[in-house]
Formats: C-alpha cells, sequence, structure tokens
C-alpha cells in the first residue's frame, strides 16, 4: 500500500467516525422532541397515565388535541396572545438595536464607552430581582395586566445583548464603504436602510431570532404581570394545563401543548439558521 492510500484511508476512517458520532449526538437532541411528539398522539385512555412508554400502542389519535383546544381559554387564543407579545418583542428590539448599534459604532458622544458598558452591565442583573419594580412602574403607567407592557419588558431584556451584536455587525463593515456611498450623496437614515442595513443582515436576523423566542417562550414576567386569563400566553396556559384538575394530569394534552408550541421555533430556525449562524460568527465572535 503506497503512502497516498494510506492517507486516504485515513481520511476515509476518520470521516466515517465523524459520520457515527454526528449520527449519534443529533439521535441524543432528537430524541426527546420525538419522544413528546408520539406521547401527544396517544388515545384518551393512554393519556390518563404517564407517557411511559411514548408511543401509542392503541393506535394514533387526535383527542389530546382536542382536549387541549376545550381547555379554559383556546389554544389558538393563547397562541394568538403569544405570537402578538413574540413578534412585537421582535420589531421593537430590532428597531431600537439596529439604531442604537449603528450610533455606538459610528458615531463619537461624550462617554460613549462608559454608556456602553453601563448597557452591557445589565446583563448581569437577574430578571427575577427587579420583577416587584417593574410590575411597579407598569401599573404606573397603566400598562400592568397588557400584552403591550409585556412586549415593552421583554424588549427591556433583550436589548443589552441586541445592542452588543449590532455593534460588533457595523464594526465589522470596513468604513471605506460608508466612504463611498456619502460621495454618492447618500446620507442619515437612507445610509443604514440602504447602504449598511444589508450588510449587517445576518446579525439582525440572529437578533431577531433571539428576540422571538426568548419571548415565545417566557413564563415568570407573563405569570406574574397578566392576572387577566384572556390575557395568558402559551407558556402560562400550559402551567394550567400542567397542573390538572382535582390533581390530575392530562399528559397526553401536556404533550400536545408542548409539541405545538415547538413547531413555530423549529420553523423559524430551520429558516434563518444560515443567517443566523453568520450573523453570530460575524456580530458576537468578533
Amino acid at each position: 500500500m503506497t503512502t497516498t492510500q494510506h492517507h486516504q484511508g485515513r481520511i476515509r476512517y476518520h470521516r466515517l467516525v465523524f459520520h457515527i458520532t454526528a449520527v449519534f449526538v443529533a439521535g441524543l437532541f432528537l430524541a426527546p422532541l420525538v419522544w413528546v411528539i408520539l406521547a401527544s398522539f396517544r388515545s384518551p385512555e393512554e393519556s390518563s397515565r404517564p407517557p411511559l412508554p411514548p408511543w401509542p400502542t392503541q393506535g394514533f389519535s387526535l383527542s389530546s388535541y382536542e382536549r387541549l383546544e376545550q381547555f379554559g381559554q383556546s389554544m389558538l387564543h393563547c397562541a394568538g396572545n403569544s405570537l402578538f407579545v413574540a413578534v412585537g418583542t421582535t420589531m421593537l428590539t430590532i428597531v431600537i438595536a439596529l439604531l442604537a448599534g449603528y450610533g455606538f459604532s459610528r458615531y463619537r458622544f461624550p462617554f460613549k464607552n462608559l454608556v456602553f458598558l453601563l448597557i452591557l452591565s445589565t446583563m448581569m442583573v437577574p430578571f427575577q430581582s427587579i420583577l416587584a419594580p417593574l410590575f411597579l412602574l407598569l401599573s404606573k403607567m397603566g400598562l400592568q395586566n397588557t400584552l403591550t407592557g409585556l412586549v415593552f419588558i421583554y424588549t427591556t431584556l433583550q436589548l443589552p445583548f441586541s445592542v452588543f451584536m449590532m455593534r460588533n455587525a457595523f464594526d465589522s463593515v470596513p468604513k471605506a464603504i460608508e466612504e463611498a456611498a456619502r460621495m454618492d450623496g447618500i446620507k442619515g437614515i437612507r445610509m443604514l436602510v440602504q447602504v449598511m442595513g444589508p450588510l449587517v443582515m445576518p446579525a439582525v436576523v440572529t437578533v431577531g431570532l433571539f428576540a422571538f423566542l426568548n419571548a415565545w417562550n417566557e413564563f415568570l414576567a407573563a405569570l406574574v404581570l397578566l392576572t387577566d386569563q384572556s390575557k395568558f400566553t402559551l407558556p402560562v396556559m400550559m402551567t394550567a394545563v400542567r397542573s390538572g384538575r382535582y390533581g390530575s394530569v392530562d399528559w397526553g394534552a401536556v404533550q400536545a401543548g408542548v409539541t405545538l408550541m415547538m413547531i413555530p421555533c423549529m420553523i423559524l430556525f430551520l429558516i434563518l439558521q444560515r443567517s443566523y449562524i453568520r450573523g453570530l460568527t460575524a456580530g458576537a465572535v468578533k
């Protein structure tokens, strides 16, 4: 066997080990998802017991999803509340982070580094420690027990990381591009939208995806700030489903709710994963 053949054999061996390891790791991550999805299709008799084993033994059934729709406020209504909060948080976070990141990257003003450091330092403050002041603040503003107030809270929590991401993304764009655009007569907001915006789009997608997923899945703030059942988001509703009636847990409805909550997150990530990865490597890792 020649040296070249031996080298090619080692490459094939390493590729085989890599693919086997990758399949095994992927299986570990996918197993809980498959377990939840299968458990949501169990029959009513099987749903009254803990989902072990998860696969239906009496045939697939949609009864768990039907019971979930009839539980308190309908699943569709709570999904609409969660969608409003998640989309509102995403849009508001992107707009503020885009403007703030561009300002910190391209403009000079007094105490710029100190202000940026103070913004980042808020990431170290536990959210639970400021929940009571936020509750009182929203009450004074008349936004307590409203989805709009929840949007403002989630946006505030997302901004430190988002501003950090956008500033690094703008820093990675050569200033020569901006100078060339100015020579063509492009200034102000047109510079941000037409020239700089497309160049930092992966970071914008990353910021938006983080904001949407965190707002979609957040539970504690929604539980504390919302008291009207008609305004509950999906995580709060799932807590009520998990508590059950008279101490009994409808495991089928729980798994059906978890499955429905996963769908938007999985779809968004699969669609935007290319831009998401580029945004992380070009922004936060810089």
